[in-house]
């Protein structure tokens, strides 16, 4: 309740004083005159002046009531917020209690949940930029057939080579989104297509991830040891009829099945050693060779199959690789990066998974996945990122159709894993989760 007071001197040299103190217990205003001594000879003249000075009162009294009204209304107004308020802090409060007995009680499956959901997450961000330019290029496509059909029907009503550029310029656009592919994860293996059947159980097949696109060149290096001869067929189709173009007579036997073609050259690992060796096709010579330093070889630490497979050669988008074991890492894997030049060993990383339990294994985007075996029911079983230097265990399936793989490889070029299964040449796809790079990335 708001209390007013109010003190006014009138006429101070005569006595003339006004009190007003809104002291009634109902809020009103209630006024005190105190005057002098009457004296008759100006009695006339101070009545009329306390006349005014009551009238003046009295305004001041129903300003004051009126004042005094609205306070007592805003009053009301803020004990209803007030109320309000408290009934909403009340409401909250049950929330906030309900909330944490639901978390309490079921915090496991949410959080279960919620692992399951998290890597969809950068998935779901990665594929905005891809849907985008696949439904660009699905107009694009779905234009220019429009415009084929229509010359189909009335030729000459098109201006060709105007098409024929609208095709060319199409073509690099996505030549263009396929360089901005990057690294991916691996999810899926699926097939395979058998290219081809023939040589023994064991051997290695090939083309160059680094070649242009014009050269389509197969490389066919039959059997796991006492072979020096590799078989070159200028594209699929010559290899798949067995119209070779060339062959060539290794300085040394090879060992295993690991072998690769990068940049021109082969990389394979000498016979009953383990030391590397890089030869040119080009000019028929050793270019180098070196020997890789504690790495178990002739059947110290093979794959699960045998067949000197202790060091396999490999290469992905990133560059070239060799996959073995050492004595000092107990027999688990060592992954190095090579330089393919000299063959020196750039980094290495050393895993905690056992090389003669492994069935195959290969890189895609400096990630190695292993096999658990190389016969029926073998699935992609264990990854190890040399980006992060940590690993994964996974549970990728693939078929395998014969029964018995002793080569898995993958073809950063041609994004598939070429294997050889039981004397059988067969291609996997595989799918990976990747990102587009925009132009604002670079």
């Amino acid at each position: 309740m708001r209390t007013l007071y109010l003190f006014l001197s009138i006429f101070p040299k005569e006595g003339w004083q006004v009190y007003s103190s809104a002291q009634d217990p109902d809020g009103r205003c209630i006024c005190t005159v105190v005057a002098p001594e009457q004296n008759l000879c100006s009695r006339d003249a101070k009545s009329r002046q306390l006349r005014q000075l009551l009238e003046k009162v009295q305004n001041m009294s129903q300003s004051i009531e009126v004042l005094n009204l609205r306070t007592q209304r805003d009053f009301q107004y803020v004990l209803k917020m007030e109320t309000q308020m408290k009934g909403l802090k009340a409401k909250f409060r049950q929330i906030e209690d309900d909330r944490k007995t639901l978390m309490t009680k079921h915090f496991q499956d949410l959080k279960e949940k919620m692992d399951e959901l998290l890597p969809l997450i950068p998935v779901l961000e990665q594929y905005k930029t891809d849907a985008k330019l696949i439904t660009q290029f699905k107009e694009e496509i779905r234009n220019l057939s429009a415009v084929l059909t229509g010359i189909q029907e009335e030729i000459g009503a098109y201006d060709y080579e105007e098409l024929h550029q609208r095709v060319l310029s199409l073509e690099t656009r996505l030549r263009d989104c396929m360089k901005k592919l990057t690294c991916g994860k691996l999810m899926k293996i699926t097939g395979p297509i058998t290219v081809k059947t023939s040589g023994t159980r064991f051997g290695a097949w090939m083309t160059d991830p680094l070649a242009s696109e014009k050269n389509n060149r197969v490389w066919y290096m039959d059997s796991y040891t006492n072979n020096k001869i590799v078989r070159e067929y200028k594209s699929i189709t010559d290899f798949v009829s067995g119209a070779e173009s060339r062959t060539y007579n290794l300085p040394f036997k090879w060992a295993g099945t690991n072998h690769v073609v990068y940049n021109g050259s082969l990389y394979f690992n000498k016979y009953q050693s383990n030391i590397i060796i890089k030869y040119s096709f080009d000019t028929g010579r050793v270019l180098a060779q070196r020997s890789l330093e504690y790495a178990g070889f002739h059947n110290v630490y093979p794959y699960t199959w045998g067949g000197f497979s202790d060091i396999d050669l490999m290469a992905d988008e990133i560059g070239l690789w060799a996959i073995y074991a050492t004595n000092q890492n107990a027999g688990n894997i060592v992954i190095s990066q090579l330089n393919q030049d000299t063959l020196e060993v750039m980094k290495s990383w050393s895993t905690g998974y056992p090389k003669r339990s492994a069935g195959e294994s290969f890189m895609i985007c400096g990630t190695l996945y292993v096999t658990n075996s190389h016969l029926t029911g073998a699935k992609v079983y264990y990854s190890y990122s040399t980006k992060s230097s940590t690993y994964e265990y996974t549970d990728i399936p693939f078929h395998n159709q014969y029964f018995h793989i002793s080569m898995l490889d993958y073809n950063a070029r041609d994004r598939a894993l070429y294997a050889w299964n039981n004397g059988h040449q067969v291609l996997f796809n595989v799918t990976l989760f990747h990102i587009i790079k925009t132009e604002d990335d670079t």
